[in-house]
């Protein structure tokens, strides 16, 4: 482990040669530092799992497509693409000036260009058992397979350096989506195997910076990439920063007085106690804050739920209420989600009063899927209808974890106004998460954050092919009509039909109400004002390529 006062001057002799007039041409060069409070587990983007690897993976690596701002799929390493009639065919035609980062796995250390073989080879890699990577899922299910069901080797051709096609097994709407994910950046071969597992901390991609060091639990510095292929509208080689340093403060406190201190650029999210000290009640920053920082807010693409397991097969005790539909309705009418948003969260979230899909989507509509906004009168009447009163009160428990204890007791309060009582059972997240998808917990808080920008993401979790643990489906909820809609979507290439058919299923999921929808979290990000070009999306994306420091 590095010192601080060595760690500090590796991070700029890279930058400018030397220690001499270090001072005067520190205050030239631009360096964003961020803070990663949650653990980087690796710098491999066959391994991009969670927030804290996704954010780093896409400084150093690119991709054949990538999400514009409107979340749609738009060129990256790929110019340009075609899909055949029948959706079972991607042709992806490559740019021809993007490099690999100078390394020395390359003759002369020089970063070769990147062409399809290269893709191939990366996709590969990612489904390759010894890899044991935790995106195979992108493209198992997917691709080609053979008779066997096992991913065909034909699935990846690549027909020339610039030309590679890919095949599926049957139209799969979302694909373009998923090709954006940092699981399918694009690694070269020679250093993935002259490094092996220690690719994670030897990164070599064509991404805007270029890896430097890390040192494990204190920084990562990563060094401006003077060979990567954008530019700017004005014809101006991206990127703007110099380098980039990430931190390690897993304390939340100490984090926001680093930021305050001016010693970190960003802040992304607010939680605990600190949503006091820096937001009033109505989400807007405190007054002593406003002139400091900037603030942005925008939908996240994240639904915050609570599951009912509607399959009593492993559960020790099965309460025969939450089989019954009018039951689970009732809880979701005796919760004044607004109320929840407002004065337990600052305002940050948007009440849960349609479906599963997010508003962060193209096909939520909440005037057609309309879901259950508070009304605690019919809650009692759908209560006393399955046969629960006063002298018979509704007991139920709900599974939670101590992060979330404290909207628990909120909603224990409004469920006991309508008759309903319940206890609060806080577990150790590992535990709670075990028992979730082992169908274990029959009542349970739980969120789904997209993987990709498109409702049928959302809507897998209740595909009854799709059942927990092997899939998203935690509440076990199984439904004909439901089913025949999904499989009817995977091959509707038109839009406006294909959103139709999500708010449909939507409809179904409201209706027999196997979750009650909390609300749908915001993404929340506070910059030094200094920091321009730095811009919030439903991804909570850090994409540093345009970001400059004025």
């Amino acid at each position: 482990m590095l010192p601080t006062r060595a760690l500090f001057l590796f991070l700029f002799s890279g930058l400018f040669g030397g220690c001499r007039q270090q001072a005067e041409q520190l205050t030239a060069k631009q360096i964003f530092k961020y803070n990663q409070p949650e653990a980087l587990s690796s710098l491999d983007p066959a391994f991009a799992r969670n927030q804290a690897n996704i954010w780093a993976t896409t400084q150093l690596f690119n991709g054949l497509v990538e999400l514009d701002a409107d979340l749609k799929p738009s060129p990256a390493i790929a110019r340009a693409w075609e899909v055949s009639p029948d959706g079972l065919k991607y042709t992806f035609h490559l740019r021809r000036d993007v490099y690999f980062h100078d390394s020395p796995v390359f003759p002369g250390g020089d970063g070769r260009r990147v062409v399809a073989a290269d893709f191939e080879y990366s996709f590969k890699r990612l489904l390759h058992p010894q890899t044991a990577s935790t995106g195979s899922w992108v493209f198992k299910g997917k691709v080609l397979e053979n008779a066997k069901g096992i991913v065909s080797d034909t699935c990846f051709k690549t027909l020339n350096d610039s030309t590679l096609n890919i095949y599926l097994k049957e139209p799969f709407v979302s694909f373009l989506q998923i090709l954006s994910m940092p699981y399918c950046f694009v690694v070269p071969q020679e250093a993935s195997e002259k490094y092996g597992k220690d690719f994670r901390e030897h990164p070599v991609g064509t991404g805007p910076f270029v890896f430097k060091l890390w040192d494990e639990g204190n920084a990562i510095v990563l060094h401006k990439n003077p060979r990567y292929w954008k530019k700017d509208k004005a014809g101006k080689r991206l990127p703007y920063l110099d380098a980039v340093q990430i931190s390690f403060i897993n304390d939340r406190k100490m984090e926001f007085l680093t930021f305050q201190q001016q010693k970190l650029d960003f802040l992304s999210g607010i939680r605990g106690s600190s949503k006091d000290l820096i937001l009033n009640k109505d989400g807007t920053l405190q007054a002593e804050f406003s002139n400091k920082f900037n603030l942005q807010k925008v939908p996240y693409l994240n639904t915050e739920y609570i599951g009912f397991q509607l399959d009593a097969q492993n559960l020790s005790n099965s309460n025969v209420a939450i089989q019954d539909k009018r039951v689970r309705q009732a809880l979701n009418f005796a919760l004044n989600k607004k109320e929840l948003v407002v004065y337990y969260r600052n305002n940050l979230g948007i009440p849960g009063h349609a479906g599963m899909v997010p508003p962060s989507l193209p096909s939520f509509d909440a005037r057609e899927v309309g879901g259950y906004a508070y009304n605690p009168e019919k809650a009692r009447q759908l209560l006393t209808a399955a046969g629960y009163n006063r002298e018979k009160p509704l007991r139920i428990t709900l599974n939670t974890v101590a992060e979330h204890k404290e909207l628990a007791e909120f909603m224990q309060k409004k469920w006991s106004e309508v008759g309903v009582l319940a206890e609060i059972n806080i577990s150790q997240a590992a535990a709670h998460q075990e028992a979730v998808d082992n169908g274990r917990s029959e009542f349970f808080m739980k969120s789904w954050f997209g993987d990709y920008p498109d409702a049928e993401n959302f809507l897998a979790l209740f595909y009854s092919r799709n059942f927990s643990p092997a899939g998203p489906n935690k509440t076990h909820f199984k439904n004909a009509r439901f089913d025949a809609l999904y499989e009817k979507v995977k091959l509707e290439q038109n839009l406006a039909k294909r959103y139709a058919l999500y708010r449909e299923m939507d409809k179904i999921v409201v209706e027999e109400c196997p979750v009650i929808v909390l609300f749908y979290d915001e993404v929340i990000m506070l910059t030094q004002k200094n920091i321009v070009g730095l811009k919030a999306d439903p991804m909570n994306t850090l994409r540093l390529e345009s970001v400059r420091k004025i």
